[in-house]
């Protein structure tokens, strides 16, 4: 009798609970949340300081009784607490505009591929304790699929590419189902490490996760490109300990990421590999989609289309797949249920 009572009067919202980055989608609203998965806390008095962007400005600048932590790693959590924290904190957000006691939303969230029940188990923990009243489990490469529009019920070979900060999953989709998958950790994350150990080995400059992913994001690339372009990298001097600037080039960090680009292309050949002939044959006329953070760096889908003989093409707002593909799901009930993972709570 709650639970209606609940969905009732709440607030249904989708979440692409992400490494690197937390979304979260209300309906009739669009995207109200799109901050980084990062935690500040005051270790002192166990007392969340900053969520979000805020927190992420802090990365490597605190004192030692304030840590920054990222409670999620290669898309599963890994600080349960924390993540509960700040999960709580995005629907208390949502909610803070309204008085009624009745508010706790049902959730539609997302999970990698390569998880196990256990994992699951601990979304579901987390985002009941944070505040909801039910919990949907989907795939996040299912969701950015269903987010891009892609015609995912139909008898076609779907092939997505997803890319995020802390894994890359490539999936094959027909009949509203996965088909075959394969994923990596080498994701956006990795790519950050990649420059900061080019930095160390190449210019003898320790530089900072945030800055990394400045520079990838600036001047990062995965073909020449046209117009060579340069950037600031600014760390500490291994040598001397002292400040030290040295400008870098596209094809300094395209080096530095060369490592990673092919990982992920070798990945969806091993895909295709494994792919029935006829949804290979769907594939290969229709191409692949790219989708998550990953898909914006530079010529990236025209490394993959050479390599692959394949078409290639990036979804609008890649970044915000994922998480649009679980509001339009939270519309679509009928598909929602063909979508959605049994529940490891109770065997649903």
């Amino acid at each position: 009798m709650f639970n209606r009572l609940y969905g009732k009067f709440s607030k249904d919202i989708g979440v692409d609970l992400g490494t690197a980055n937390t979304l979260i989608y209300v309906p009739e609203k669009g995207i109200v949340i799109n901050e980084p998965s990062v935690v500040a806390i005051n270790t002192k008095t166990d007392q969340i300081l900053a969520v979000g962007k805020e927190a992420k400005y802090m990365l490597g600048k605190t004192p030692p009784h304030i840590t920054v932590t990222r409670p999620l790693t290669h898309g599963i959590i890994s600080d349960y607490e924390v993540t509960e924290k700040m999960l709580k904190y995005f629907i208390d957000k949502i909610h803070e505009d309204s008085r009624s006691w009745l508010t706790r939303p049902r959730i539609v969230i997302c999970v990698p591929l390569e998880v196990t029940e256990v994992e699951v188990k601990a979304v579901e923990d987390a985002t009941l304790s944070a505040g909801a009243h039910e919990v949907i489990i989907v795939q996040e490469s299912m969701a950015a699929a269903i987010g891009s529009r892609m015609p995912i019920r139909d008898a076609i070979g779907n092939m997505i590419v997803d890319i995020g900060g802390g894994n890359t999953e490539v999936a094959v989709i027909s009949l509203s189902g996965i088909v075959t998958w394969k994923s990596t950790v080498v994701a956006g994350d990795e790519m950050n490490r990649n420059i900061i150990q080019y930095a160390r080995e190449v210019f003898n400059v320790f530089v900072g996760e945030s800055h990394a992913e400045q520079i990838k994001i600036k001047i990062g690339s995965a073909f020449e490109l046209q117009e060579h372009i340069e950037f600031p990298m600014r760390g500490r001097d291994i040598l001397t300990g002292l400040p030290k600037e040295v400008m870098v080039t596209d094809n300094d960090v395209r080096e530095a990421l060369a490592r990673s680009v092919q990982s992920i292309v070798e990945l969806i050949k091993m895909t295709l590999e494994v792919t029935p002939p006829e949804l290979t044959g769907d594939i290969h006329e229709r191409g692949l989609l790219l989708t998550g953070g990953g898909a914006m760096l530079r010529s990236l889908d025209q490394v993959i289309a050479e390599a692959t003989q394949i078409p290639v093409r990036i979804a609008d707002d890649p970044l915000t797949a994922v998480v649009r593909g679980t509001g339009m799901l939270l519309e679509d009930q009928e598909l929602l249920e063909l979508v959605r993972l049994p529940s490891a709570r109770n065997g649903r």
